[in-house]
């Protein structure tokens, strides 16, 4: 079987004869393992079964100053420390310009030569998956500030429902564009939670954030795609409403916020995981034993009947150690 096809059939609640998987990493830890393994090329030679396409548009970021970068939503970002996402350092919306800030043109930013290029680059035959980061909440609060979205969630709805409806409308002309192509998911990036529960709580996620993934993965659902979120943190409480929203795979699936062995006998019939390899405790603190036990304990039992695709629960972060992460790799593939 193709990679592509192993996928799916995982996905489809099917048991595989090797448990798909795939490993991404961080700036600093990819440059670590690249001189571990004395070969700057060693992320091609892993083995992934997914395949990210590119759709965007080249130059959208732009480096104003020395590590300062804007995005194509005007939203600027420091990355004089974190060099992979970096720190928000500006305000871009607020209740008095959300009906007429001026959104990016989805026309603009999609490049359909960017999309037919990425997908010829797939020579693997890899599970593809167009992504949209940001997606929601993310988006909102990057544009209004962390502070000002939450506090005006509570005493300024019809802003923040102006402002969810309009990054809505702009992801769905964007997925409009990249679901005529041929990707077999969709990916949203979302993070609502943190390590003891939801950022915004239960009864606001319900009023603002589940009427909209419902349009959004609905539509994604109605061109035959599969439909995955990333939303970090503890957010188990939410899979009902997820699976109810059209979810078919949810990563990044951290033991350390979520007992992942009870989520896969609560929910494997209904959902599919992808993570679930601890990045916070494992691979940072254990010991290549315990990194080579856990990871086969996830494949045996997470990855019974399918529904699992294997992974660090985030890009690996720096503090990692190079020898677990290499005993993971080795026990991933070699299934």
């Amino acid at each position: 079987m193709t990679k592509r096809e192993l996928v799916i059939k995982s996905l489809e609640h099917h048991q595989c004869s090797k448990v798909p998987y795939q490993i991404g990493f961080t700036y600093k830890v990819r440059q670590q393992m690249a001189k571990y393994y004395n070969d700057p090329e060693f992320e091609e030679k892993l083995g992934n079964f997914l395949y990210f396409v590119s759709w965007q548009r080249e130059g959208l970021w732009k480096e104003i100053e020395p590590d300062i970068w804007e995005d194509h939503f005007g939203v600027r970002w420091n990355k004089t420390i974190d060099k992979d996402i970096g720190t928000v350092c500006n305000q871009v919306i607020s209740p008095e310009n959300v009906d007429f800030y001026q959104f990016p043109d989805p026309d603009y930013v999609f490049d359909e030569k960017v999309m037919k290029d990425s997908l010829s680059h797939n020579t693997e035959g890899c599970f593809c998956i167009a992504g949209i980061g940001f997606s929601l909440f993310e988006r909102a609060w990057t544009m209004a500030g962390m502070e000002n979205l939450l506090m005006a969630m509570v005493v300024d709805k019809k802003f923040i429902h102006k402002l969810f409806d309009r990054i809505m409308e702009y992801n769905l002309k964007i997925l409009e564009k990249f679901c005529n192509f041929d990707v077999d998911g969709v990916m949203f990036g979302d993070d609502w939670g943190q390590q003891t529960g939801l950022i915004m709580g239960p009864h606001l996620w319900r009023e603002f954030i589940e009427p909209r993934i419902k349009q959004m993965y609905g539509f994604a659902k109605s061109k035959g795609k599969y439909v995955f979120i990333h939303s970090c943190g503890k957010v188990d409480e939410l899979f009902p409403s997820l699976i109810e929203a059209g979810l078919d795979v949810f990563n990044p699936f951290q033991p350390e916020v979520m007992d992942v062995f009870e989520m896969k006998k609560r929910f494997g019939s209904q959902l599919s995981f992808y993570g679930g390899i601890s990045t916070q405790k494992l691979l940072p603190y254990g010991t290549v034993q315990e990194t080579r036990d856990q990871v086969r304990r996830l494949l045996d039992e997470i990855g019974k009947n399918g529904g699992y695709i294997a992974a660090p629960s985030h890009s690996i972060p720096f503090g990692a150690k190079v020898e677990n992460i290499a005993a993971m790799i080795e026990v991933l593939q070699n299934q």
